[in-house]
């Protein structure tokens, strides 16, 4: 009744089921391994903010260019405080509030952006400590976003920023600034502490879910080429039955 599978036609059949299901899982798996990847690196860059509180602070050019690696990292800096920002919609224990920005101008000549800490939304921003100041933070990457989810570097009043970065900054500052910024351990008089965030790419965004539920599609897929392998296998052993009883003409 099954000879049916030595036609020509159940040879491409079978070849393409045996090559479809190993690729489909060999996908799927692959899909699963990318996202346990991005798993273990938000991990570690939860860890290593976690961890930066503990670890001897170092000048902060020998950080630079911010990465993976020395994002999070305690850096210091020495320098006098100048114009300061605040940059709104920022969100700190469940309170809507804003960052304290800053700008540290060291002895190279380079201003540094410096989250002195967050305030709530209503409250006044209190003013920099004077004269010559030694600051230690967290060391945190240009930001590319925007506190309403989109590329901008304008379109605030004076004195507020809607994004951390050179760029931000470029037209509002004469000095040349930093492509980076630091939050400070401890925040100064009147401020809560901003906690390092973990560097770009490291988090469980929405790419991780993807490679998840990639995962599951290849895997559905391996099914459906299975169950459909084995629909047509029944479909034509009734007809073969069929045929040896005379119910269908052969």
């Amino acid at each position: 009744m099954y000879r049916f599978l030595l036609t020509p036609r159940w040879w491409g059949i079978n070849v393409f089921v045996a090559l479809a299901i190993p690729f489909c899982i060999f996908m799927g798996s692959w899909q699963l391994g990318k996202f346990e990847d991005r798993v273990d690196t938000h991990r570690e860059a939860g860890r290593k903010t976690a961890d930066a509180s503990a670890v001897k602070a170092v000048p902060v050019d020998t950080l630079l260019p911010v990465d993976k690696e020395t994002s999070g990292r305690a850096a210091t800096a020495t320098g006098r405080y100048g114009e300061q920002f605040t940059v709104p919609g920022r969100e700190l224990d469940g309170e809507r509030g804003s960052y304290v920005l800053t700008l540290l101008k060291t002895d190279g000549g380079r201003s540094l952006p410096v989250v002195r800490g967050w305030l709530a939304d209503g409250e006044r921003a209190p003013a920099a400590p004077s004269g010559e100041v030694t600051v230690t933070g967290a060391l945190q990457a240009s930001e590319t976003v925007g506190t309403d989810g989109v590329h901008t570097a304008g379109g605030l009043p004076p004195g507020r920023l809607g994004m951390i970065s050179a760029a931000s900054l470029v037209n509002l500052v004469p000095d040349d600034v930093y492509d980076a910024w630091i939050t400070l351990t401890s925040a100064d008089p009147g401020l809560k502490p901003v906690p390092a965030a973990a560097p770009e790419g490291s988090g469980l965004d929405l790419k991780a879910f993807q490679n998840l539920g990639y995962t599951g599609e290849w895997f559905v897929f391996a099914g459906f080429v299975l169950f459909m392998w084995f629909r047509l296998l029944r479909r034509d052993a009734e007809a073969a039955r069929d045929r040896e009883l005379g119910l269908e003409p052969a």
